[in-house]
């Protein structure tokens, strides 16, 4: 709000507090920080305040075999406390979270038994024939990362009387 006076023979133009701090959609010479705006918004940013602190340039290449050995202890890691977990929601999470990377539970439960993709653990007799050689039950969940075999589960086989 602008006011003109005439005091003394002359025009004088008063400039009310209010117009200075009405909004103008722009922002002014400089901000809190020091860093001025004046350049368009071109000016390299200022450096980090710390001495020893440069800011981050490119990231490093990626070292492949590092992060696969990583990742393979870390599903490792997974796998004992989830054997070890004593809380069935705990231990289901975990699985959960493996499954969601590509690890996979094996429960070959009713499957044929194959030596190649399971450890038997124990037998149990049985008078049908049709059950001979089939998996009766899991006794150690086992894994696959994708295609591959991680810990091969440890099973109870049907065997004939």
């Amino acid at each position: 709000m602008s006011t003109t006076t005439a005091e003394g023979g002359g025009a004088r133009e008063i400039t009310s507090a209010l117009d200075e701090d009405t909004p103008t959609g722009r922002l002014g010479p400089s901000c809190s920080d020091g860093v001025t705006v004046d350049d368009g918004g071109t000016a390299p940013r200022p450096r980090a305040s710390e001495p020893g602190v440069e800011p981050v340039g490119v990231a490093a290449p990626i070292d492949h075999e590092r992060a696969l050995a990583d990742r393979h202890a870390l599903i490792q890691l997974c796998l004992y406390a989830m054997d070890r977990a004593r809380s069935g929601g705990v231990a289901e999470r975990i699985e959960q979270g493996l499954a969601g990377i590509g690890v996979h539970a094996m429960r070959p439960d009713g499957q044929r038994f194959d030596p190649s993709l399971h450890e038997a653990g124990g037998a149990v007799p049985t008078d049908d024939v049709s059950l001979e050689g089939t998996v009766a039950e899991t006794e150690l969940v086992g894994f696959v990362d994708h295609d591959r075999l991680l810990r091969a589960p440890i099973v109870t086989v049907y065997t004939r009387r």
